[in-house]
């Protein structure tokens, strides 16, 4: 598990590691400014190699700071360096200021006003060590220009941000208004949300997370989290944003039979509308459900039984018929909407499969809830929109669902927290994915999986996940037809074989990802069951 940061839970692991003794303020700066030149060496060797000429950009607070260091090792390597500060040094903060007097013992720091020349010595190198993660409001005035000019001129030198490119919000990945471009962004101890939300990924460039001490402290923080009442563990659990997937459960006993791993009851559409639900139920059985069965309308039988083998088929004609199928409490997980249409039948079937019950769950690692619990439902597409256009359905969700919604489905669900969600971002912490998901899913009280590159997991009481399709786990292949119908499927097959809905959404996006990025370029969505045993392998399942 990758613990994803806020801002202001950076700067509190920071302050509480400075109050134990552990390290000073000072020490931290000095280990990030050696981390960012070292990230910058690894990155581009030619610039190890060939002592150049960089501008270096320090702000007002702690990443300024990290600037002066970052300026005084390079001076140290041999380079030109050329220092700017935006702000009055007399206001600088103490450890920021002790730093900005080491510099000024080796060259000139010259101020950011409306006329500085910044570009004009046409730079190899220019660090953005402006604001970092402590920006709240849009650049204005000269950095404003400033940020302009260095997009406009961001192929003629390597650009560098530390901690988060300037302008844009940590918090949520908006940009405030102009962001200055990064090739590579330097951060330390632990991503930060921003870096993965929105425009993040695509504004960060590389991302480099540096190891400054921090760890020890991080942990102490989490034990101590660990000791309090339920209550305060519950209020900061919603405060925690992870990247994280669950396989432990993945594990199948040899003495096991079929239907200790589940049965899988997946909604199939009409003739000539059945493919969604056969790529579901074939991820499904891949992913280790026990039992995969489609349920489709009288005219859709003979389609669906000359496409599928291991998967079983049933007829299921009406609200009634589909009563009738799930008196076999072995069914215990179901999945409703790829292909299924969004007529009145449809409504119907929504309806009775919300309020069936299955049998008694266990009880332990693997189950989690009490006897007779509502089955496990997992909601998309068409059943997105059935929900959207019925109050009564959408009332009528419980715990054990999971919603995948893309964009569109999610703005059709939730139109308010979407509109909220577009609006531009002119301060910071801006309103973030992460919050439109946790206010989605509260309202709906159950978990909500927000798609895209940065699929967003939520469950009603606030715990959250991000699975961040970025950077060097970037996955493009996966938008194509029936991907999503496929990750329905993965969520599925994973509450049957008794993952708790938000372990299931989790781990389902997680294996969808690497599928994706273990087959490669030209993946299909009929591809991504088969990719699923590589995977395990790989993982050692």
């Amino acid at each position: 598990m990758t613990e994803l940061l806020t801002a202001a839970q950076m700067r509190s692991i920071e302050q509480a590691a400075i109050a134990s003794g552990q390290v000073t303020g000072l020490e931290l700066m000095e280990r990030a400014g050696q981390g960012v030149v070292e990230a910058i060496f690894e990155e581009w060797p030619e610039l190890a190699r060939a002592p150049s000429r960089a501008v270096v950009l320090c702000g007002p607070g702690n990443n300024g700071g990290d600037g002066f260091v970052v300026a005084r090792l390079l001076k140290g390597w041999g380079w030109e360096v050329e220092v700017f500060l935006y702000g009055d040094a007399e206001r600088l903060p103490p450890d920021a200021r002790v730093n900005y007097e080491r510099w000024v013992g080796m060259g000139e720091v010259r101020m950011l006003d409306e006329t500085a020349p910044v570009y004009l010595s046409r730079p190899d190198l220019v660090v953005d060590a402006l604001f970092g993660i402590g920006l709240s409001r849009s650049l204005h005035g000269i950095l404003d220009d400033m940020a302009r000019e260095a997009m406009d001129m961001a192929a003629v030198w390597y650009d560098v941000a530390i901690d988060m490119p300037s302008g844009l919000d940590s918090d949520s990945g908006k940009p405030l208004g102009s962001v200055f471009p990064a090739e590579l962004t330097v951060s330390f101890h632990a991503p930060k949300v921003g870096h993965v939300l929105e425009d993040g990924p695509a504004r960060c460039g590389k991302l480099r997370i540096v190891d400054i001490g921090l760890e020890q402290t991080a942990g102490r923080i989490r034990g101590e989290r660990n000791k309090l009442p339920l209550l305060e563990r519950q209020r900061l659990s919603r405060e925690t944003i992870t990247l994280t997937f669950e396989t432990s459960q993945l594990y199948k006993g040899s003495d096991e039979h079929k239907y200790a791993h589940g049965h899988v009851l997946i909604l199939s559409g009409p003739s000539g509308h059945t493919g969604a639900a056969r790529l579901a139920a074939r991820g499904a059985l891949r992913i280790g459900a026990g039992v995969v069965t489609v349920g489709c309308p009288p005219d859709a039988l003979p389609e669906n039984a000359a496409r599928l083998d291991a998967v079983m088929l049933r007829e299921v004609a009406d609200a009634a018929g589909l009563q009738g199928v799930l008196e076999d409490k072995r069914i215990n997980a179901l999945c409703l909407g790829p292909g299924m249409g969004t007529g009145a039948r449809q409504a119907e079937l929504l309806g009775v499969a919300l309020a069936s019950r299955g049998e008694p769950r266990p009880t332990g690692p693997v189950g989690r809830g009490s006897p007779r619990l509502r089955r496990h439902i997992v909601l998309d597409a068409d059943a997105l929109t059935l929900l959207s256009q019925h109050p009564d359905l959408f009332a009528a969700l419980h715990e054990g669902c999971v919603l995948t919604p893309h964009a569109g489905e999610f703005a059709r669900l939730f139109p308010d927290i979407a509109a909220k969600l577009a609006e531009p971002a002119t301060r910071g912490p801006a309103y973030s994915k992460v919050d439109a998901t946790r206010e989605a899913a509260a309202r709906a009280g159950c978990v909500v999986l927000y798609k895209g590159p940065d699929t967003v997991i939520a469950a009603p009481e606030g715990r959250c996940a991000i699975n961040a399709a970025v950077y060097d786990r970037a996955a493009p292949w996966l938008a194509t037809a029936g991907s999503g119908d496929v990750l329905a499927g993965f969520i599925t097959g994973l509450l049957a074989r008794g993952f708790s809905p938000f372990d299931a959404a989790c781990t389902g996006a997680w294996l969808h990802v690497e599928c994706a990025r273990s087959f490669g370029p030209g993946l299909i969505a009929e591809d991504l069951p088969e990719e699923l045993p590589k995977v395990f392998r790989a993982l050692d399942l």
